[in-house]
């Protein structure tokens, strides 16, 4: 019995990889083996870095934080410290915002801590 084959489903196949590569430099958006390798090692980019995005960000929240702390002469450290024991929950990302766009709520947390 002869060997079938699909050409319609194979090339479809083929197809849908490659459209996903347009954009992609030189080789990497026309060669079969070359585009799908590069999708292929994409998606464990953006598998990493969806992971990776959240350290970040929480580096940035930090950083703000203790910048804004500094100049109300106290250390990331020792602010945090002082929130948790006044037993007022308000996560990085709250805090570092208020630090950025409300110094004066920042302040009014500090003064509310340091009683």
């Amino acid at each position: 019995m002869p060997r079938s084959l699909n050409h319609v489903a194979s090339r479809a196949k083929r197809k849908r990889i490659l459209k996903l590569t347009r954009g992609y430099y030189g080789s990497r958006r026309n060669v079969w083996t070359v585009a799908k390798n590069t999708w292929e090692k994409g998606l464990t980019y953006a598998y990493r870095d969806r992971k990776q995005k959240k350290r970040n960000f929480r580096a940035l929240w930090i950083q703000r934080i203790n910048a804004a702390a500094r100049q109300e002469n106290l250390s990331y450290s020792k602010l945090m410290g002082l929130i948790h024991a006044a037993g007022i929950e308000i996560n990085r990302k709250v805090l570092a915002e208020l630090a950025v766009n409300n110094p004066a709520a920042f302040k009014a947390i500090v003064d509310k801590v340091n009683k």
